[in-house]
Formats: C-alpha cells, sequence, structure tokens
C-alpha cells in the first residue's frame, strides 16, 4: 500500500491494532530478522573522505550482525547489564554505528555530542550512570579525546573507556604521519582504557548472552545539552521498532540507498535513518566522520549520490542551502526523495533546490521526547509546502490550547500534542521532576498525549503545520508575538539565506523583537535596508524587529536548526552593557549563564566603586536576572 493520504494512513490502522503487529520486540530481534531476510545486501557505508573516489568500508546486513553481536559481547564482558549505560562520544564511524546498535542490545546506549564542552559530557555521564565511555584515541586535527579524559574525570561511574583509533581508515602516506604527529592526552581519570579493534577481536560473533525478553528502556539521549542544561530522553524498544517498521513499511525496501551526512549521536541519524534501513534493509551511506560539516562534502555531494547510486537523502535546510550555490555536477537520476526535517524550510529554498536536482523534497516532523518521527509530507501524495505533513500511522496528534486543555478547532493555534508508540507514559526524562506537566492525560481511552512545546494548527485535510515554539513567543507588553512571523518575512529576502528572531529584554515592554540575520554567499546588504524590508512584509507593527543584525554565520546545533539560547544570550549581553554604559556604570556582562530555576542569568564584572542600589535602579527593570560574577 502506497502513503499518499490521510485515508491511506486510516487504511493501514484498521489493518489490525499496533499491539496486535508481529514484531520484533528488540534491537537485536529486528537486526537479526533484517540479516535473515537480505544477508548479503550491502547494509552501512562509511567514507572516512569525502572524495567521491576515496576508499569506503561496507558491511553486509549478515556482517553487520555479526560485528553488532561482538561489539554486544564486549560491552558484557565490561560490565553492562541490561540497566547499565553504554554512552559514546564519536564522531560518524562504522564503529559508532556499531557502538549504538550493540550497546542498546548490551545495555542502555548513550550518545552524546561531541561539540559540548568537557564539564557538559561530564553532567551527561553523571546524569546516565554510564559505566563505559567509548570514544577516540588521539587523533590530528580533533580534541575529542581530550574532552573525553577531563569528562570522565569529573565521572568517576565510568569504569571503561573504549577508544577508536581512526588510523585504520588511512592510506598511503598518512598513515605513516599520524602516529608521528598523534596529539598527546592528559590523563586523569582512574578508568582502564582499551582499544576498541584489539577488544571487538575477543568476542564471537554471534550472541553470548540471552537477548532481552521483551521491551524495556534501550537507549538515552540529550536535549538542550548545548545551553549546558542537558535533559535525557529515555527511549524504550517499543519506539526504536516502530520508527523502524515507519520506514520499511512506508519509505523503503532493500533496493534503496540512503545518504546521512547527519551525526550519529542525534535521533535524526540514529532512530529515524538508520532506523528505517534497518527495519527495510536499505543500503545507508555515512560520508566523512563529520558528516555535512566534512571537509569537502557540500563539494562532492552529488558526486557521491552519483557514486553510490543514492535513491533518498538525508536533510536539513542549512544543507540544502550550501547545496544551493553548488552546481549539480553529476549523474543523480537515481535521487527520488529528500526528507528534510529539524527545521522550518523557507519556501524559495524548497523551490531552488526542486528545480536545481529534480527531486521531491518531503518535510517531516520528530523530537527527540517523542522518540523522533511524528509526520511527514506524504512520498506517494501532495506535498504541501511549509507543512509538516500527516501524521504517521498509529501517531495521534491533539491541538491543545494550554489555556483551557481544550482541543482547538481546525486551523486554531494550540500546542501541539503527541501520542504514539514511542512516547512514553510518564517518565519521558529521567529526572522526575522534568516529566512534570510533560503531558496531557485524556482518561476517555486513558492514553498520554505528550506535549511537544511547539505551537501549530491542524488544516480541513488533516495537514499538520508548525506556526512557532510556545517557550519562543515573544511577549511585547502582554501581547504574544510569533517570531515565525519575523523569520519568513525575512527569509523570502534574496539576500537572505537564514534568520532567527528572539525577544530582547526591553524595561517597559518586556520584550521587543530582535532579528539575526544570516546572508546567501556574496550577497551584499545593510542592516538598515532589510529593516525597511521587514516593515514592509510584516504586516503586524508590533512585530517589526527593534534590532536587526547580519552575522556571519548564524549559530546552529549539529542538525541544522538555528540555535536560539545563543542568540537571546547574545542580545541580553547588547542591551545590558547599553544600558550600563548610559548610566555611567563602570561595568559589563562577562557572561550570560542558564541556572535551573532563574533562566538566563547576566553576570556582570565586579568593581570595588559599584554600589548595589545603582545596579539595581539600571537593571532592576529588566526581567533578566543579574549578578555579580565572582572575582
Amino acid at each position: 500500500m502506497t502513503f499518499g493520504s490521510v485515508a491511506d494512513r486510516d487504511a493501514i490502522e484498521q489493518e489490525q491494532p499496533w499491539e496486535g503487529r508481529d514484531l520484533p520486540t528488540t534491537t537485536w530481534g529486528r537486526l537479526s530478522q533484517t540479516a535473515a531476510a537480505h544477508g548479503g545486501r550491502k547494509a552501512v557505508t562509511f567514507q572516512m573522505f569525502s572524495d567521491p573516489g576515496a576508499k569506503d568500508e561496507t558491511l553486509t546486513w549478515r556482517g553487520l550482525q555479526e560485528k553488532t553481536a561482538q561489539t554486544a559481547n564486549m560491552f558484557r564482558s565490561l560490565g553492562v547489564g541490561e540497566a547499565d549505560v553504554v554512552a559514546y562520544l564519536l564522531p560518524n564511524a562504522t564503529e559508532t554505528i556499531l557502538t549504538y546498535l550493540g550497546g542498546q542490545i548490551a545495555g542502555i546506549v548513550n550518545p552524546i555530542n561531541p561539540l559540548l564542552e568537557p564539564e557538559q559530557i561530564g553532567a551527561i555521564l553523571r546524569e546516565t550512570g554510564a559505566k563505559v565511555l567509548v570514544t577516540l584515541r588521539a587523533f590530528p586535527k580533533t580534541d575529542v579525546a581530550q574532552k573525553a579524559a577531563e569528562a570522565v574525570a569529573l565521572a568517576p561511574n565510568v569504569k571503561h573507556v573504549v577508544e577508536v583509533d581512526l588510523l585504520h581508515y588511512l592510506t598511503g602516506l598518512k598513515r605513516l604521519i599520524v602516529p608521528l604527529i598523534r596529539p598527546k592526552v592528559e590523563v586523569k581519570h582512574s578508568a582502564k582504557i582499551v582499544n576498541f579493534t584489539k577488544e571487538l577481536a575477543k568476542h564471537p560473533t554471534t550472541l553470548a548472552f540471552e537477548d532481552s525478553a521483551g521491551d524495556r528502556v534501550a537507549a538515552y539521549f540529550h536535549t538542550g545539552g548545548t545551553t549546558g542544561m542537558p535533559k535525557v530522553v529515555q527511549h524504550k524498544y517499543s519506539g526504536i521498532i516502530y520508527n523502524a517498521w515507519l520506514g520499511d513499511r512506508l519509505l523503503f525496501t532493500e533496493q534503496d540507498v540512503q545518504i546521512c551526512p547527519l551525526p550519529l549521536f542525534h535521533v535524526f541519524a540514529t532512530i529515524v535513518a538508520l532506523g528505517a534501513s534497518l527495519g527495510s534493509g536499505a543500503q545507508i551511506v555515512f560520508p566523512t566522520p563529520q558528516g555535512y560539516r566534512g571537509e569537502g562534502v557540500f563539494d562532492n555531494f552529488w558526486k557521491l549520490i552519483e557514486r553510490h547510486r543514492v535513491t533518498f537523502m538525508i536533510t536539513v535546510p542549512t544543507a540544502m542551502s550550501a547545496l544551493m550555490q553548488r552546481p549539480v555536477n553529476a549523474d543523480i537520476s537515481s535521487l527520488r526523495l529528500a526528507f528534510c526535517g529539524s527545521a522550518p524550510l523557507p519556501l524559495e529554498l524548497y523551490r531552488r533546490f526542486e528545480q536545481a536536482a529534480g527531486v521531491t523534497i518531503c518535510e517531516g516532523y520528530g523530537l527527540t521526547e517523542a522518540t523522533c518521527l511524528v509526520s511527514i509530507n506524504p512520498p506517494d501524495g501532495e506535498k504541501r509546502v511549509g507543512s509538516i505533513g500527516i501524521p504517521f500511522p498509529y501517531t495521534k496528534i491533539r491541538i491543545v490550547n494550554p489555556a483551557t486543555q481544550v482541543d482547538c478547532g481546525v486551523d486554531e493555534v494550540g500546542e501541539i500534542c503527541v501520542s504514539n508508540p514511542g512516547v512514553a507514559s510518564g517518565d519521558t526524562y529521567t529526572e522526575p521532576d522534568k516529566n512534570a506537566d510533560l503531558y496531557y492525560h485524556f482518561p476517555e481511552k486513558d492514553r498520554y498525549f505528550l506535549r511537544t512545546g511547539d505551537l501549530g494548527r491542524v488544516d480541513p485535510d488533516g495537514y499538520l503545520w508548525i506556526t512557532g515554539r510556545a517557550k519562543d513567543l515573544i511577549i511585547r507588553g502582554g501581547h504574544n508575538i510569533d517570531p515565525a512571523e519575523i523569520e519568513e518575512a525575512l527569509a523570502g529576502h534574496e539576500a537572505v539565506a537564514f534568520a532567527g528572531a528572539i525577544g530582547q529584554p526591553d524595561i517597559h515592554a518586556g520584550e521587543l523583537p530582535a532579528a539575526y540575520v544570516e546572508l546567501v554567499d556574496g550577497a551584499k546588504i545593510t542592516s538598515e535596508e532589510l529593516r525597511s524590508y521587514a516593515k514592509e512584509h510584516i504586516h503586524e507593527r508590533a512585530a517589526w524587529p527593534k534590532h536587526l543584525e547580519i552575522l556571519d554565520e548564524l549559530p546552529k546545533t549539529a542538525v541544522g536548526k538555528v540555535f536560539k539560547p545563543a542568540l537571546r544570550k547574545s542580545a541580553i549581553t547588547r542591551v545590558f552593557d547599553a544600558t550600563l554604559k548610559e548610566a555611567g556604570l563602570d561595568t559589563h556582562v562577562v557572561n550570560v549563564l542558564e541556572s535551573k530555576k532563574r533562566g538566563l542569568v547576566a553576570q556582570l564584572k565586579p568593581n570595588d566603586g559599584l554600589e548595589d542600589a545603582a545596579l539595581s535602579a539600571a537593571l532592576g527593570g529588566f526581567t533578566v536576572p543579574w549578578e555579580l560574577a565572582e572575582a
């Protein structure tokens, strides 16, 4: 059956209830079933370098099953049981895939973003109680090993560090030079360090222990870690299996080839992309350790599609924008679809990409807390540009008015709430207090709906539209302003690649709109010209940006979302510094930190001549708290 409409979705649901489907209940069961059906076909491919002629490493489904069994056996030998945690701090590589799969078969796997600071990594390791950390051996041009050593020193619960050496991916002169220039790492922890490859070789290629009897927590993913305050989300086998089933039933066959240049610490690459291959038998290609951020990936991207005969690309708006600044210089006739997620896709970028690449784009929606997939513009049906499509089978959406907890009507904006096989009923986060007020419980079917924090609406034909983030609303004098209105208007200018709008602090209004813009390469325009453009295209006068700033590059998350906490910190610093200067006070903001209880807090440079009364007079009217930094 195709997936092209709400009717198709409903017909799939009417076949039988989700609980009645005869599906594996564990990751090992799912992998074993796929390996039995497609054992000799290519499963996963990793390229160390982006050159389309560079060496790659490919495992068949049978080979992936055997290597995954070895990896799970290795973790069990290091003391990992079903309730114990294997964390990894790695770029993309074959070993990362094996750790992700083997970690959740032996215990609970915990991917961690290598771009975080050691203190944040250490906090996640402590929060999850990780026994094992898999990370890089020291390697040129990366500080992952150094960060790992510092983080483990802050997390005494880690008993083993398993090191992956990227040297074996090198050939020729590079393979000889790297050992000579390998950086030194200062180790201040007592965890035992072992080599991934050598340790793996000690173990059999069949599972040496009984697989889990049924559903359990299999993965921890952190979210919000780049702000310094990571929350850890629990994923069960049931949600992982659901996502794999979606990939098999609705998206792929074993004949398909995905290319996924996204990081394997994120749910988009793991739960969605790799999970879809796990369910369907489709090959998945990971180019370079850094994915889209890897050297030469954008320049060689179309040639990589030609080399691997890719049929389906996983992308994000920032990557699409970069690709549109390069010619399509290869035979990409095999490419059928592009799945774009993580952030709203500007209409003009959508049109430019479809015209240049000749490929249909399916925008979708998911979130870490729901074990990811929620909706998609149907691959075989109408794509409504700007919408995030229709909910997947067995996924229920309610648009709820947060003030009344009553369902909104058609096209009425409220909070998007989700219930599906990936939504936990009460224990999404590892910290119980973070689960408070996270759900709406509708007793008529004893169903819990996860509050996503996203604002949206459902149109008369069942398509879901995101209109903003509840927490991103700019509240100007009690008036709510949706930042999406500002961002969409600015994105319509041909010189603008990306725009982010936030509320900057204001003594009188509480917040005023501020916009930050990244230009397309080579574009020339001033902030004042863009402010004038914004006034012409933003219908609501209250939403006109009070401040508009052009940045070389907007801060973004690893999957291409504009990272608004960084913009808020920048705005607080700018506004507070200007206020302090106008008041004649000899101090300035040295840092903006995030407190669990107080939110963003401005820290000021201490000065013996400063009086608290003077500071309070200058800054007391802002809702953003402040304090003096430690001298």
